[in-house]
């Protein structure tokens, strides 16, 4: 990827945005990042807190539907990389919500497409290991295996992964995509499960655990994302999809046990609660493609919801506001009736 200096971010003030804002700055102070973000309820500007006067960093508010603001700013700041990070992510809320997730995963990558061929810049687009669907035992995910979403969120962002390779393949644009495991650190949002477990744990709440808790996931810390994406931004293959993960899964009630042992908190705050429909069972992924590009992930899966856990633990003045906010809406309607039906 030598040459690319103006990278356009978008969703750079999400939890995996914001964490590859900080890094690249970091490791490549000459370069401009522009964040482009609609700012809803898990894109936040604290979320960059503490790099906001970088030399060469700048924000747009914007939504990714919205073309002419896109090619606006592309143009204006002379962008050749767009960073696709912009999406819903979360499960719970696609099956509260489903047609959000479709304006936004779909419809938006459709509109960063177009901008770049319009434009001719690269586009790399942040995709996810639950393309795959539930992956028996035995299997790990490649990168050419059929994509098998089962939730509303999944699909979309099956879909916008067809949509980047078709623009690949029909007009020849310069793509690249990634699909990460289950990311944890810091700046993520209190609906997924370890910043969830995290404070509620802290907060002395019970801990609503789905179903039998044996649902299979590879926790990956998100620094470990970050220089992923960036090997394959540096060394990687245009037209090609790598997966980034461990290679290694866990049990959610593993995932519960290191949450509660880092914090010190007590096993009986777990609470077995109703299961999510069509919930996957197992996700694991192949990453040896990822590694033959010299790439080696710093954390495993124990160490990444350690040390997220303690970032929740030395960061209250991060997550007490949204706890206190409009989030506790959203917890009462997701997990209320499920809390009080498994009530011991």
């Amino acid at each position: 990827m030598t040459g690319h200096h103006a990278l356009l971010v978008t969703g750079g003030c999400g939890f995996i945005g914001s964490n590859f804002v900080r890094y690249w700055l970091k490791q490549h102070p000459e370069s401009k990042v522009v964040v482009y973000d609609k700012l809803t309820y898990a894109g936040r500007k604290e979320n960059l807190h503490d790099v906001w006067g970088s030399p060469g960093l700048s924000l747009v508010v914007g939504d990714i539907g919205d073309r002419d603001l896109v090619r606006r700013t592309c143009q204006d700041h002379a962008i050749d990389l767009i960073v696709n990070f912009a999406a819903e992510t979360h499960v719970d809320q696609s099956i509260l919500g489903p047609l959000v997730f479709t304006d936004t995963n779909v419809r938006g990558t459709h509109v960063l497409l177009e901008v770049a061929r319009e434009l001719g810049i690269r586009l790399h687009h942040i995709s996810t290991d639950e393309v795959y669907g539930h992956i028996r035992d035995g299997h790990q995910s490649v990168e050419t295996d059929e994509l098998a979403p089962r939730s509303p969120y999944a699909a979309s962002k099956a879909a916008a992964d067809q949509l980047v390779q078709a623009y690949a393949i029909t007009y020849g644009l310069s793509v690249t995509i990634t699909r990460g495991a289950n990311n944890v650190g810091p700046y993520q949002y209190p609906e997924k499960a370890v910043p969830l477990f995290s404070t509620n744990a802290l907060l002395g709440e019970p801990l609503p655990v789905y179903g039998d808790g044996q649902q299979m996931r590879d926790y990956a810390h998100v620094e470990d994302h970050c220089t992923g994406i960036e090997a394959v931004l540096l060394k990687g293959k245009a037209g090609e999809v790598y997966n980034v993960g461990t290679g290694h899964e866990m049990t959610n009630l593993e995932m519960v046990d290191i949450v509660l042992e880092t914090l010190g908190q007590d096993h009986r705050l777990v609470r077995h609660v109703a299961d999510r429909p069509g919930h996957d069972r197992r996700y694991s992924m192949n990453v040896d493609k990822l590694r033959a590009l010299g790439w080696t992930p710093k954390y495993d899966p124990r160490q990444a919801v350690a040390e997220a856990a303690r970032w929740y633990a030395d960061n209250r003045w991060w997550w007490e506001p949204i706890r206190r906010g409009a989030f506790r809406e959203y917890y009462q309607k997701q997990y209320g009736e499920r809390l009080e039906a498994a009530r011991p």
